[in-house]
């Protein structure tokens, strides 16, 4: 396969992409833009209607006109049939029922890909295994992933995203598929660190907003984004993935952007958390889902299966399921046993 350079076009494909939250919206218009048959499935009936009368996702990508190349579907069965690209954006809690609602067509047609950034609560799977489990291994499966708000997307500001698949020319066939010069792609192998980054960095994102919503100040913020990245990356290689991965675009790439940035949903929860908001009333006023809450409870029972010691984790679960204050979670990582460095990078904060 010839490199893919900017000033080419890529070869035109069909895509059905699963879910009109605000990312899937944003991939649609950016895979529209570049030319693509974009077959968009759209759960809210109310949001559907809006779509085909203004071409606007008003309840989730509010001031964006979208690509005439994007068609909008009620029925997802529908929207697949004849796609040569299954792109899931859904909330990793739905993926599997809305997978599973959809029949499968033949695999030699179809490469299947996740842009959805979490961990299944139950089974403790990234959503590589959920696809296994529900339509099987015949499928080639690759991960979209990396520093990457919706809004800038859309926007069509710079972003460079990683794609991660097992088999070498799916990575390489959806890198050359949806890249443009805004939208640069690098390709790994490497699924379980680009998936295990992308989910984790959102309990990051909710701890560094506690951090602002106690009125604390960038050095805690710094401690916590460097320790946070020593905890994903633990359980990252503990699981098989290469540490260098989670220094990357999928790891430290989104970590960054997810903490530093008010457009984060985790992060603006994590904000309300540590000004004294409790979880539930913050949750009843959110229309879009913040994965990092549901994230929090897989991730703490994976880390304690695996016998992997994660404080912040640790920490941000109490706070959210067992009604911990935000200062006493500061307080217990703060006065933790003292530790030299880079052998508390392999172990513990």
């Amino acid at each position: 396969m010839t490199e893919n350079r900017a000033d080419t076009v890529p070869e035109r494909i069909r895509v059905a992409v699963i879910g009109a939250g605000s990312w899937g919206t944003a991939l649609a218009h950016h895979l529209g833009c570049l030319g693509h048959e974009v077959r968009l499935w759209v759960y809210e009936p109310e949001l559907l209607e809006i779509l085909h009368r203004q071409r606007e996702n008003t309840f989730f990508l509010p001031g964006v006109r979208l690509s005439p190349h994007i068609s909008y579907w009620g029925d997802g069965n529908a929207a697949v049939q004849g796609a040569d690209v299954l792109l899931m954006a859904v909330p990793s809690h739905v993926f599997r029922q809305i997978l599973s609602g959809l029949q499968p067509p033949e695999p030699a047609r179809l490469v299947v890909v996740s842009a959805t950034k979490g961990i299944e609560t139950d089974t403790l799977l990234t959503m590589e295994g959920v696809v296994r489990e529900v339509w099987g291994p015949e499928y080639p499966y690759v991960v979209l992933s990396g520093p990457s708000f919706a809004a800038e997307v859309a926007a069509a500001q710079p972003t460079v995203v990683t794609v991660a698949s097992r088999q070498r020319e799916a990575a390489k066939f959806i890198q050359c598929r949806f890249f443009s010069p805004s939208f640069r792609i690098y390709t790994t192998y490497d699924v379980i660190g680009v998936e295990l980054g992308g989910a984790l960095k959102n309990v990051m994102a909710l701890a560094t907003g506690i951090l602002e919503g106690l009125g604390l100040g960038a050095n805690p913020r710094a401690a916590l984004i460097t320790r946070g990245l020593a905890e994903m990356s633990r359980l990252a290689t503990r699981l098989g993935a290469n540490p260098m991965t989670l220094a990357g675009l999928a790891g430290l790439g989104d970590l960054v952007l997810t903490c530093t940035s008010v457009q984060s949903r985790n992060y603006r929860v994590g904000r309300q958390l540590g000004a004294g908001q409790k979880l539930a009333d913050i949750l009843a006023n959110m229309k879009m889902v913040a994965e990092g809450i549901k994230t929090t409870a897989a991730t703490h029972s994976l880390a304690q299966k695996l016998g992997v010691e994660m404080p912040i984790v640790e920490q941000v679960y109490r706070i959210l399921y067992e009604g911990q204050s935000p200062q006493q979670a500061v307080r217990s990582l703060m006065t933790r046993a003292l530790k030299d460095e880079i052998d508390a990078m392999t172990t513990s904060w």
